[in-house]
This record gives structure tokens, C-alpha cells and sequence, in this order.
């Protein structure tokens, strides 16, 4: 197949994904990245002389996709898991730790939850209500929110199952989809009546001992992009920076690209592409074309961050921490109303023991700031932002000395809101561009934000243009084969 020509657009790791899968195929691959550097959302960089990821810090090491994808580049071995799994979350004026049993925050041992304290005693005595309410009506999507706190009650939204979600989505419950969101609970809430009875099945059929629930690489997560990119090149790929496609248009044998500056377009003929994009840029280039994918990609909305990373000698904390971590519930994260601005902090030094071997003289810590609908706070100055950190860390953890160093990284729209509906929109445009012959589509924007999820993404896409260039070149041998022999006839 190596007459074919594929173009991945998009070097996040989704595109890399995609196009290693389409090199190994026997497809002549370019990939197209528009910004300097590729990798997306996983990028790492040296503060104070260790190495801690700017965005993503791990990947799931319950969904085989990311393992296999690390075992399949021959570095399985280099895998490290992290020294602890617990975590906190603050609530009420303190850190509790996340009560045993639970599932992305929805309870299924009621003594756990009272145990952890994160409810008011009126919160939990909502909870068992739970057991004897009658089965809560559920046609098609409805909210993570609405679903789950006619269940359990609100207090369970709010400082258990948001600032879970909130990890993950930077969204809001009121508008993220259960069934997107939440696929597992959805779906076992389906079969019983009781939330807590759905969820106590869920810990029932897994396994006993799982192993690590995470991994990373010990120079960071974002060096996992570079690796795929020379997997790439060595099977004949090219893997582009800088390279921003301005335009998509289909052609009788194909498509065509444009690609750079208005002033100096570049024409970039394919015979099949993937677009491993956020929603806005796919939704920009396929308007011309594949006009019901675009508007549906349109109304996938996006939200922002910005990660703080501080790196303290370690005798600045009183007492060092003995979890990977803690989460603040938005409904105590509102600095507007004298709240916090700290939505996440990972004690990085304390979660990966590789990077406390590297300087044990210091402690990295990781801050995350930033849900949907708060760009405002945001747009603050750098040195806002890490005094917002800093004033968290103060507060939680009795630190008073001035870190040794400090980053801030802003993800502006990094995080696609799966809203109620999402399911739905993403099989209208899947639908639509099934109707382009050679176009896929990949990414976050779909079927899951995690490392995992996009590289399942990235296969599934990428088989299709597989299929779709092993089918097209079937029928050209065959129209050759017959005009052949209608040759040697005449």
C-alpha cells in the first residue's frame, strides 16, 4: 500500500497514535501539527533541575490501549507507578480522605462515607434515601448532576462526584452528560432502581487486585509523543511542525491541503486524511465539505486551565504529605466569594518517587486552577496565579517560605465538555464524515479525554482509512487488470 498517501492533522498524541498505526499499514504518512512542538496536551519541561509534566502527568493503567501502545515502543520496563493512591479531598474546612468504596465519587459503603466526614450530617443522612426512593424516570442523556443528586442528594454532586469530574472535565455537573461522563455507573444505573446498589455491583465485579490505577515515564509523561514520532519516522513517516492547514477540500481522487501563510500557500495532496483536532479547528476545516460534521463539532464547547507548578526545598513543609493529593469542591473554590482558587494540587515529589530520588532536597507540587466558564480568572498575571498557589499551599499545608522556583502553564480550551447530548452529537459526526470517502476523525473530543481513550480513538479512526485505501486500491487494480486485458483484445 505504499502508493497511498495519508495526512494526520493534529501531532497530539491522538494524531501520533493514528499515524504510526497508518505507517505500520503500509501508508506513506505525513503529519501536520500546527504549533512548534508536538505532543498536544502532554508536554514536559525541567524546574529546578527535575522534570515535571505541564499537562497530563499520567495515564491509566487499568485501559490497556496506553500500555500497549508504551510496550509496543519497547519501553514497558521504564514504566513507573506512583508511591501512593491516596488522596484527599478538602472539605468543610479540612482535607478528608475520599471514602473507601467509592466510584468517581458516587458511595457504595455508607460507613466509609460517614467515616470520611466530607458530608454535613444532614448530607449524609440524605444519602440511604437512596435505597427506598422509587426508580428515578430516565429516558434518553441527562445531567451527571440531575441524575445523581435525585439519588444520593445534592451534597454528594457538590463535594464528592464535581471535584472528581472536575479532574477530569474542568466542567460543570448541571451540564455534563451522565452517560458520557460516568459510562460504567450510567450503565449499571440502568439495571437497578438504587444508585448506591448499582455501584455496590460495579466493586463487586472488579478485580480483587488490579494493580497500579496509574503510570508514567520517568522523564514525564510528555516524552511519550516523542517516542511514537520516531517510531513514525523510522517506518518511513514524516512528522511535520509548524505546518498549520488552513483549508480541506475534497478532490475527485482525494483531497488537498493548504498549508502555511496566506502569502506562501503550500498544496499538500492526499488520498485520505484524519483530522486529530479540538472540535473548533476540525469543525473550520470541514465546513466546506462535510458542513453537518462541522456544525455539530461547533457546538462542542471547551474549557480552560492553567497548571502552577512551585517546587519547594523541602523543609518548607511542616509535615510533608502523606498523599499524592487533594481536590477542592467548587462549592468551596469560588474566590469571588471568598472561596479558593485552587481547584487541584498533586504533591508531584510525594506521588513519584523517581522524581523525589532525583533531588530529595526538594518537593514539586502541581496546582490546577481553572473550570468552565472561568476564563476571567485566568486571564491574571502569572505572578496572580502562583501567589494563588502559594496562598493554597499556606493554607492547607502550613507552607510560609517563597519556593525555590515556579512555572505557569495555561491551557487555554484544553478540555472539551461532554454536555448532555454529547453521545448523539458525536454519532452525527461520525455519520457525516462517513459520508466523505477517506476523511476520519480522532481525538479528546470524542469518546474520552484520557491517554487511553485517545489512542483507541486514533486506532479506530485510523483502521478506517486503512480499510478505506485497502478498498480504493482494490478497485484500481482491478479497473487496471481490465483495461489490460481490454488491451490483449484488441
Amino acid at each position: 500500500m505504499t502508493t497511498s498517501h495519508a495526512v494526520v492533522v493534529g501531532g497530539g498524541i491522538a494524531g501520533l497514535a493514528a499515524a504510526r498505526v497508518l505507517a505500520q499499514g503500509g501508508v506513506r504518512v505525513t503529519v501536520l501539527e500546527g504549533s512548534s512542538q508536538i505532543g498536544g496536551k502532554l508536554r514536559v519541561s525541567e524546574i529546578a533541575g527535575i522534570p515535571v509534566d505541564e499537562g497530563a502527568e499520567s495515564m491509566l493503567a487499568r485501559r490497556p490501549e496506553g500500555m500497549d501502545l508504551v510496550r509496543d515502543l519497547g519501553r514497558t520496563a521504564d514504566l513507573v507507578n506512583p508511591g501512593t493512591a491516596a488522596s484527599a479531598i478538602f472539605s468543610r474546612g479540612a482535607l478528608r480522605k475520599l471514602p473507601a468504596g467509592q466510584v468517581m465519587g458516587v458511595p457504595s459503603d455508607l460507613r466509609a462515607l460517614a467515616a470520611s466526614q466530607v458530608l454535613s450530617p444532614a448530607g449524609l443522612a440524605r444519602v440511604p434515601l437512596d435505597l427506598v426512593l422509587p426508580e428515578t424516570p430516565r429516558g434518553g442523556d441527562v445531567s451527571v448532576a440531575g441524575y445523581i443528586g435525585a439519588r444520593v442528594g445534592r451534597e454528594v454532586v457538590d463535594r464528592l462526584v464535581e471535584p472528581l469530574l472536575g479532574g477530569v472535565y474542568a466542567g460543570r455537573v448541571e451540564r455534563l452528560s451522565f452517560e458520557s461522563t460516568l459510562p460504567a455507573v450510567a450503565a449499571a444505573a440502568r439495571g437497578h432502581r438504587s444508585l448506591i446498589n448499582a455501584v455496590q455491583g460495579i466493586r463487586a465485579a472488579a478485580p480483587k487486585d488490579p494493580g497500579p490505577v496509574f503510570a508514567t515515564l520517568p522523564d514525564g509523561l510528555g516524552t511519550l509523543p516523542h517516542l511514537v514520532a520516531a517510531d513514525i519516522a523510522a517506518a518511513g513517516g514524516t512528522v511535520r511542525t509548524g505546518a498549520m492547514v488552513r483549508e480541506l477540500r475534497r478532490r475527485e481522487d482525494g483531497w488537498r491541503l493548504t498549508v502555511g501563510p496566506a502569502r506562501d500557500p503550500e498544496y499538500l495532496d492526499a488520498d485520505a486524511v484524519l483530522l486529530a483536532l479540538p472540535a473548533a479547528p476540525a469543525s473550520r476545516l470541514l465546513t466546506p465539505d462535510v458542513p453537518a460534521a462541522a456544525r455539530e463539532l461547533a457546538g462542542i464547547e471547551y474549557a480552560s486551565m492553567a497548571i502552577i507548578t512551585l517546587v519547594y526545598r523541602t523543609t518548607a513543609f511542616p509535615r510533608l504529605p502523606k498523599t499524592s493529593g487533594y481536590l477542592v469542591p467548587a462549592v468551596e473554590c469560588d474566590p469571588e466569594r471568598g472561596g479558593r482558587g485552587v481547584k487541584a494540587v498533586t504533591f508531584s515529589s510525594v506521588k513519584w518517587p523517581h522524581l523525589r530520588d532525583r533531588d530529595p532536597g526538594v518537593i514539586a507540587v502541581r496546582c490546577s486552577i481553572g473550570r468552565f466558564g472561568e476564563e476571567h480568572l485566568l486571564q491574571r498575571a502569572d505572578e496572580e496565579l502562583t501567589a494563588t498557589a502559594m496562598a493554597e499551599l499556606a493554607a492547607t499545608c502550613g507552607v510560609t517560605e517563597l519556593p525555590a522556583a515556579s512555572r505557569v502553564t495555561r491551557w487555554g480550551g484544553g478540555l472539551p465538555q461532554y454536555n448532555v447530548g454529547h453521545a448523539d452529537r458525536v454519532a452525527k459526526i461520525r455519520a457525516a464524515v462517513a459520508g466523505a470517502p477517506g476523511l476520519a476523525v480522532a481525538g479528546a473530543a470524542y469518546d474520552g479525554l484520557g491517554i487511553p481513550a485517545c489512542i483507541a480513538s486514533a486506532r479506530a479512526a485510523a483502521n478506517r482509512v486503512l480499510d478505506h485505501l485497502r478498498s480504493r486500491e482494490g478497485v484500481d487494480h482491478d479497473r487496471a487488470g481490465g483495461q489490460a486485458e481490454g488491451t490483449r483484445t484488441q
